[in-house]
């Protein structure tokens, strides 16, 4: 086996294990996880194939929510069970012991390919389930998640594959939740794909001007603070091309009433009703079905998991990007595996601008 040292690594390990369903209807609290010590893996633990790990960042996604149901509603992730580790959509890590047949070696930087991350600090892994990185000198390895991760991909690929942006004319795009990692991304996209007006939708003021002056949105509107129907009439007269709906629930309901004829809406997420036992997509109000069918507004599920074969091209597309200064992100970043439970209470209920992520 290669290895940086014989010595043993830290001892300080630790995993969050799902304790408790908050019940389909109730909000998530830090109480659903507990974060308990464990011992840290040591090269006897690992075959020839596999490798040590050390997680530098995880990243805290809303699809975690649903996992938390005793079913998640969807085929293609399986709910948490009692007692069990908590695993992430994604994370980036370290190789900190590789054995004698692994295609990895220690110090190699590696997010997930096929595989969830346990929210852990040390573990095990097989080679093959994970990918090497290589990432400029100047950037921090969080951007894999914030930019180059899920979050940029879905954002990437759902501009491109459900908004149908049209250069040829001036476009307006709606993005709610705006301010965070997937929305920030795709409003910024949409714009470089030839949207000529981007307008945000989010929760607080200062979010609203993160939009304006570090993502380049043209304007923003505070929900909590402001009557988002009344604002769009200012802000977008000209009428709402396409809408990036992150949340649903009433917000989108006021959005869809200022939608031109012909519209799109890539329905990336549905926040509103997580903590709800209502079916996703969630039913409409019948005067909102009724706009989109008289309108002829087009409103399709998207899955960025359809688009498997298209990710690396993706991947490769944002980070240029993101080295030429065309797209910018930002985190919130809670430090120490304890703080996980905080971060996804707080992720859930907004307190993040840009992608919320833990550095254990």
């Amino acid at each position: 086996m290669t290895s940086s040292s014989s010595a043993h690594l830290p001892a300080d390990n630790k995993v969050v294990i799902f304790v408790k369903r908050p019940g389909e209807n109730n909000p998530p609290t830090v109480d659903c996880f507990d974060v308990i010590p464990i011992d840290s893996p040591t090269e006897k633990d690992i075959t020839a194939e596999q490798c040590i790990v050390r997680t530098l960042f995880l990243s805290v996604d809303p699809a975690q929510r649903c996992r938390m149901n005793p079913s998640t509603g969807v085929d293609y992730l399986g709910p948490y069970e009692i007692g069990e580790p908590v695993d992430g959509m994604e994370g980036v890590g370290v190789v900190e012991r590789a054995g004698s047949g692994s295609h990895l070696h220690v110090g190699d930087l590696v997010t997930g390919c096929i595989r969830l991350w346990t929210w852990t600090k040390y573990f095990v892994c097989d080679s093959s389930d994970l990918v090497k990185v290589n990432l400029p000198p100047s950037f921090s390895p969080s951007v894999i998640l914030s930019c180059a991760g899920i979050s940029g991909i879905t954002a990437l690929l759902g501009i491109r594959k459900k908004a149908l942006i049209d250069r040829s004319r001036p476009q307006t795009i709606v993005v709610s939740g705006a301010a965070g990692s997937c929305g920030s991304l795709a409003g910024q996209i949409a714009r470089i794909e030839g949207c000529s007006k981007v307008i945000g939708i989010c929760g607080s003021d200062d979010k609203c001007k993160v939009l304006k002056e570090e993502f380049g949105f043209d304007n923003a509107i505070n929900y909590k603070t402001e009557k988002v129907s009344d604002r769009l009439s200012e802000l977008a007269p000209e009428g709402v091309d396409i809408y990036w709906d992150n949340v649903g629930g009433t917000i989108s309901d006021n959005v869809i009433q200022s939608m031109n004829t012909g519209g799109r809406i890539v329905l990336c997420g549905q926040i509103a009703v997580y903590n709800t036992d209502l079916p996703y997509p969630p039913p409409l109000p019948d005067q909102t079905v009724q706009i989109l069918k008289e309108r002829n507004i087009e409103r399709e599920r998207y899955l960025v998991l359809t688009y498997k074969n298209e990710m690396d091209e993706a991947i490769a597309q944002l980070s240029e990007w993101l080295q030429q200064d065309k797209i910018k992100v930002k985190e919130t970043i809670y430090d120490d595996l304890s703080s996980a439970p905080s971060a996804f209470v707080d992720m859930m209920t907004g307190k993040n601008i840009g992608k919320m992520l833990i550095r254990p």
